[in-house]
C-alpha cells in the first residue's frame, strides 16, 4: 500500500452520501424526533419524517459546501461556510416542508396557530442543534484526517527506511565483494609466482566458482541452500590450493535449506576460518559447517581446528564487522554472532537468527 493510495479520499456523491455520515445524521434526527413526538399533535410518525428530512437536507448542505466552491477567498474558512450553510438551510427547509404538507384549499400554516407553533419549534430547535452537530462532525472529520495523514506518513517513512536499508546493504556488499575476490585472487597469484602445477586447475575452478558466485553477491536476500553451495565451491577451491592442509565437511538440516540468509553470511565465517585459522597453522586443519533448525530459530556453526583466537584475535576486523552490521540490518537485534576458542586449538563461530522463509 503506497502513500499515494492512502492520501486518496472520497469525493462527489461518495463523500455526500457516505454511510458513516448518513448513520450519524439519522441517529441525531431520529433521537430529536422521538423527543418531540411525545407532545406532537399530528403524531410520532409525522414528526419523525420531518426531523429525518431536515437532518438529511442539512447533511447535503454540509457536504455540498465541503466541496463547493473549490476555491474560497482567504478571509473565508470553509468550516464557517459549512456551519452557516447548515444553519440557514434549516428554517428554509422547514418552511418548504410545511408549505408542501398543507392540504389543498386549507389555509397557509402561518394562519393556523398550532402549525405555526410547530414550524417555529422545529426551526428554532434545528438552528440550535444542527450547527453544533455540524461542528461535531467537523471535529471528527479533522481527527480522522489527522489519523489518515499519520498513517500515510508512517507508511512513507517505512518505505524510506526500507530503501535506506537496501542501500546500506548494497554498500556493505560492495565492501565485502572486492575483499573476498582480491583475497582469492591473491591466493592464485601466489601459486603462479611459485610456479605450482596446480595454478592452472585452481584458476579454472576459481573461474567456475566466480561465474556462479558473482551474480549472487549483488542479491539482498538468498537461501541457506544457495549460501551452502557458495561455501562448498569456495572450500573446494581452497582444498585444491592446499589439498594436504585443509579438509572440510558441510552438514545442514533439510528444513534449513529454504530459509532466508543474508548473502555471504556463512561464506564470511568460512573465509575468516581459512585466513585466520587454517592458513597460519603449519599443520593446516579442518573446517566443519553445521546448520540446524530448532524452536523457530536457525543455528549455524563454523568450526575450524586452526591456530585459534590467541593469534587470530586482532585480525578479525573487516569481514566480521561487516557481517555483524548486515545481520543487524536484516534481523535487527534478533541475531547473534559469537566466537569461542576450542581446546587444544581452533575456533567455533556460532550464528543464531530467526528461521524465516526466503521471499522470492
Amino acid at each position: 500500500m503506497s502513500a499515494t493510495a492512502v492520501s486518496a479520499k472520497p469525493r462527489g456523491l461518495a463523500l455526500l452520501l457516505g454511510w458513516r455520515r448518513v448513520r450519524f445524521t439519522l441517529g441525531i434526527s431520529i433521537l430529536i424526533g422521538l423527543l418531540l413526538g411525545i407532545g406532537w399533535e399530528s403524531g410520532l410518525l409525522s414528526v419523525l419524517i420531518r426531523t429525518v428530512m431536515l437532518g438529511l437536507i442539512a447533511m447535503l448542505a454540509f457536504g455540498t459546501f465541503e466541496q463547493w466552491p473549490k476555491r474560497l477567498p482567504a478571509w473565508c474558512a470553509r468550516w464557517v461556510l459549512q456551519v452557516l450553510g447548515v444553519a440557514l438551510v434549516i428554517p428554509l427547509s422547514t418552511f418548504v416542508i410545511y408549505v408542501l404538507s398543507t392540504d389543498a384549499g386549507a389555509p397557509p400554516f402561518w394562519e393556523v396557530p398550532k402549525r405555526l407553533e410547530g414550524f417555529a419549534g422545529l426551526s428554532v430547535l434545528g438552528v440550535l442543534i444542527a450547527p453544533w452537530a455540524a461542528l461535531a462532525a467537523l471535529v471528527r472529520q479533522k481527527d480522522a484526517l489527522a489519523r489518515y495523514q499519520a498513517l500515510a506518513f508512517d507508511l512513507e517513512r517505512s518505505e524510506f527506511e526500507r530503501q535506506a536499508l537496501d542501500a546500506r546493504l548494497r554498500l556493505l556488499h560492495a565492501q565485502v565483494e572486492p575483499h573476498f575476490l582480491f583475497n582469492t585472487l591473491a591466493n592464485v597469484r601466489e601459486l603462479v609466482d611459485a610456479g605450482s602445477p596446480q595454478a592452472s586447475s585452481v584458476l579454472a575452478s576459481l573461474i567456475a566458482y566466480l561465474r556462479a558466485a558473482v551474480p549472487r553477491l549483488q542479491a539482498t536476500a538468498t537461501t541457506l541452500q544457495q549460501e551452502l553451495e557458495l561455501v562448498r565451491a569456495y572450500l573446494e577451491v581452497m582444498h585444491m590450493r592446499m589439498p594436504d592442509r585443509i579438509q572440510f565437511s558441510l552438514d545442514a538440516d533439510a528444513a534449513a535449506l529454504p530459509l532466508f540468509c543474508p548473502p555471504m553470511t556463512l561464506l564470511t565465517l568460512v573465509e575468516n576460518a581459512v585466513r585466520h585459522g587454517i592458513d597460519p597453522s603449519e599443520e593446516g586443519g579442518r573446517i566443519d559447517v553445521r546448520v540446524r533448525v530448532r524452536d523457530g530459530r536457525c543455528h549455524a556453526e563454523v568450526i575450524d581446528t586452526g591456530v585459534g583466537l590467541q593469534r587470530a584475535g586482532d585480525g578479525l576486523g573487516t569481514g566480521l564487522t561487516n557481517l555483524r552490521e548486515r545481520l543487524q540490518l536484516a534481523f535487527g537485534g534478533d541475531a547473534q554472532l559469537r566466537l569461542a576458542g576450542l581446546e587444544p586449538h581452533g575456533v567455533c563461530a556460532e550464528l543464531d537468527f530467526p528461521a524465516r522463509p526466503s521471499t522470492p
